[in-house]
């Protein structure tokens, strides 16, 4: 069964504190995805990239663009060895009425603190080619009960103002 995914504009959050430490994450408003998903060891997700044809028209141009995809970032897309190069699956945190990835955590002055880097929790995934244009994301092992997202890197419209899509989903 086909299911599209919750496509979500982020916006990018920086928060910086010498004490408590620094945050760099994305979020998107609601603490649940309305996609709901069991939860299963077999799951996979189909990814287009937008080059099934290997050419472009003015209505597929105009259809990416109208999803927040400039077409122009797809070029060499279509000859990808595979999508896991530019696409993470995170689990992520909620609270306060949203969802955000943590991309990176780093700690502060203060000594009962953690004295790490921290990012959210990143899943594996296998991708299989199905024809031009078109991929199967397998998922590795079953995704415990929580809010995921699959982020690409560099992609659409709001990657020169610091943010990126997010496809999210949740397990029940």
């Amino acid at each position: 069964m086909l299911i599209r995914l919750e496509k979500n504009s982020s916006k990018m959050d920086q928060k910086t504190n010498m004490i408590s430490g620094s945050e760099l994450s994305y979020s998107i408003e609601g603490v649940k995805s309305p996609v709901r998903l069991s939860s299963q060891s077999n799951l996979s997700f189909v990814f287009s990239t937008g080059a099934s044809s290997g050419k472009s028209s003015v209505k597929s141009d105009s259809m990416m663009k109208a999803n927040g995809i400039d077409p122009s970032t797809l070029s060499g897309f279509g000859d990808m060895t595979n999508p896991s190069e530019r696409i993470t699956l995170y689990k992520m945190e909620t609270g306060k009425g949203g969802r955000k990835v943590i991309y990176q955590k780093a700690p502060g002055m203060n000594p009962f603190g953690s004295h790490k880097l921290q990012s959210s929790d990143k899943y594996t995934f296998s991708a299989k080619k199905i024809r031009d244009g078109y991929w199967e994301l397998i998922i590795d092992k079953t995704l415990p009960k929580g809010e995921y997202t699959f982020s690409m890197s560099g992609m659409g419209m709001d990657a020169a103002s610091g943010g990126t899509i997010l496809f999210a989903f949740g397990i029940d």
